[in-house]
């Protein structure tokens, strides 16, 4: 019971964490900028946004976003946090789909449970690279931003983001971990191993399994003669 437990609770970190990651790359708040002194700035109650795909000033009388539709004149940063942002997002569809597979109360035809222990293992391995993704992109982003203009603080959309990946990381250990430590798949391993049965003076003595499979059939045809 408590490696399904642990297995739901990391399938439902990582599903929490990939929308995280997705509501982070889809709004434009990640840090807060000022093209002038900060004394200035904070006199004037205006700030600029940034994110991945436009930029904002924000004012009490003013919210107004360009998008930033120049690809080739963007900086390497925003480029890169770009890709593996939406890397991350797509990669999330398919280990969110095999981490549901993997589950005990979820069974499609003849499934055995090395099928599922596999399904588990690919869908961890790629939430892990989806926290990854999503870790380099949000912590890369406000370095840059700060190397280019002056930094004021860290907006929304970089919390959620910081969020969104802590929980797929903590999600695909969860479900590594059960997939590592599958109770399941002892039993179909002694199965195909030796037994050992107590004898008269006391010593364990190994039986094969193929042995006693044949001399119960002898027994048995004996019987019918």
């Amino acid at each position: 019971m408590a490696h399904v437990c642990r297995q739901l609770s990391g399938s439902g970190a990582s599903f929490a964490g990939w929308v995280g990651i997705i509501i982070a790359t889809a709004t434009n708040d990640w840090v807060r900028t000022c093209d002038y002194t900060v004394t200035t700035c904070v006199r004037m109650d205006e700030l600029g946004a940034r994110g991945l795909w436009a930029e904002c000033v924000i004012s009490p009388s003013l919210y107004h976003c360009v998008t930033l539709n120049h690809i080739l004149t963007l900086p390497a940063y925003i480029q890169t946090c770009r890709a593996l942002m939406v890397c991350a997002c797509l990669m999330g569809l398919p280990a969110m789909g095999l981490v549901l597979m993997s589950m005990p109360c979820v069974r499609l035809g003849d499934e055995i449970p090395a099928t599922k222990l596999r399904h588990g293992i690919v869908g961890g391995a790629l939430t892990f690279i989806v926290a990854l993704c999503g870790l380099v992109s949000t912590i890369w982003f406000p370095i840059g931003a700060h190397a280019e203009e002056g930094l004021m603080s860290f907006g929304i959309s970089l919390y959620t983001g910081w969020v969104g990946s802590a929980l797929c990381l903590l999600g695909s250990f969860m479900i590594l971990c059960y997939c590592g430590d599958d109770p399941s798949a002892t039993p179909q391993r002694q199965q195909n191993s030796y037994y050992y049965s107590r004898q008269a003076g006391g010593a364990d003595t190994p039986i094969n399994l193929a042995t006693t499979a044949v001399v119960t059939g002898n027994h048995a045809k004996s019987a019918q003669v």
